[in-house]
């Protein structure tokens, strides 16, 4: 499954999460892989932060993390630069943005 994120960085933080995020730490890289993340990519626009993860089941790895160390210290760092996620709705997979289209469903039912 593809999953789109979209958080927002802290005015006047952009050089400095770009800086601090050029690498994630080994044991959180494992532990994505342990959980099924197979891909996690960020672009930036200005402060807008826009995500696509690439993962075996979303919901399921983001419950997970709430319990891993790991995940806990890369967080607690990272979001020194972070205003937060946007939420869409309750629950561990409610940062996920709703998807409007796809080209390749459209094509499939032509």
């Amino acid at each position: 499954m593809t999953i789109a994120l979209h958080s927002r960085l802290k005015d006047g933080h952009e050089e400095a999460y770009e800086r601090d995020h050029q690498r994630i730490p080994d044991d959180l890289a494992a532990e994505f892989a342990r959980l099924g993340i197979h891909e996690w990519r960020i672009w930036r626009s200005g402060r807008d932060l826009f995500h696509l993860v690439e993962c075996d089941d979303f919901e399921a790895a983001m419950i997970a993390l709430e319990t891993s160390p790991a995940n806990a210290r890369w967080q607690e760092f990272i979001n020194q630069h972070l205003e937060g996620f946007a939420t869409f709705t309750d629950g561990p997979a409610g940062t996920a943005v709703p998807q409007v289209w796809t080209l390749s469903e459209q094509v499939s039912t032509n």
